[in-house]
């Protein structure tokens, strides 16, 4: 089989292996490939909801990426925005600088960025999915929707299955879900189909609204809003209004008190700006204090 390849350079701080072992803990990725030294998988990408299978390995100053079929501009951006490699963080460390706590929690993983879903629609796909389950349970879940419904590739000789792009899910049934999950995931479905659950539409609003206009769609409440925007789209500068567990993180981090509001949480982000979202994925990726759940 034809391999295509490309490199991405990153601007600021970037440890790919900081990536990988990420991955160990995010079962939304199948886990960490057996050799440490790569990340493969396959998912219908947005620019044309074709599937496609992609291996990224270490690169000076970046990565190197190879594909299952050519690459184009907007195959080469949506990889860049999986990887956080589509935004420059040269910055970051100064936002650490200025704060002690976020500095502390950086320098023991100064190169690690977040690592989004494939596409917002996967993104939102999941928020539905994981809803009143645990993430291994939805996990494999959302695995058999993929090996029923979505394509096989071939990644290295070994065969990975996409999740379904929007128009085989809204047809679909039997997907080993309650009705009503179903019934919005359709609905998703048709968001993404009209241009609504993209990364282009949603990275172009303002954060606040972006999280309004997901919060209107079908099954997504604040979390699953933040969950999308951030870690589907991979907007670096949002902060959820309303996610419990990233908020008992931060109480502990910064010894906020039991009742603080969502203002005394937000106001703690302002220092994060233009970053607030990669702080935010920090500190659940830590685990600080033993709260954080790895998303």
């Amino acid at each position: 089989m034809t391999r295509h390849g490309f490199t991405l350079t990153a601007r600021g701080p970037f440890d790919f292996g900081a990536t990988l072992r990420f991955t160990e803990g995010w079962p939304v990725t199948g886990g960490l490939p057996a050799d440490g030294r790569a990340l493969r998988f396959a998912y219908c990408a947005e620019s044309d909801w074709l599937p496609i299978g992609v291996t990224v390995t270490a690169a000076p100053d970046g990565v190197a990426v190879a594909t299952t079929r050519a690459a184009g501009p907007a195959i080469r951006e949506e990889v860049a925005r999986i990887l956080s490699l589509d935004v420059d963080g040269s910055g970051f460390a100064e936002i650490g600088e200025a704060d002690p706590v976020l500095g502390d929690l950086w320098r023991k993983s100064p190169g690690l960025r977040p690592l989004c879903f494939w596409s917002p629609w996967e993104a939102a796909c999941w928020a539905v999915i994981v809803q009143r389950s645990s993430m291994l349970v939805a996990a494999r879940i959302k695995q058999r929707i993929a090996e029923r419904y979505g394509a096989r590739v071939l990644v290295d000789g070994e065969p990975y299955a996409a999740f379904p792009p929007p128009v085989t899910l809204l047809e679909a049934d039997g997907l080993g879900l309650p009705a009503q999950k179903e019934e919005w995931l359709r609905g998703l479905a048709r968001a993404a189909l009209d241009g609504v659950l993209t990364t282009e539409h949603l990275r172009a609003l303002d954060p606040l609204e972006a999280l309004a206009e997901l919060r209107a769609l079908p099954g997504v409440g604040p979390f699953s809003a933040g969950l999308i925007l951030i870690r589907g789209a991979g907007a670096p500068d949002a902060f959820p209004g309303d996610e419990p567990r990233l908020f008992a993180i931060l109480r502990e981090a910064y010894g906020l008190p039991q009742d603080a509001p969502p203002a005394a949480y937000r106001k703690v982000a302002e220092a994060w700006r233009p970053y607030r979202s990669w702080a935010s994925f920090l500190f659940r990726a830590s685990g600080y204090g033993g709260l954080g759940d790895g998303r």
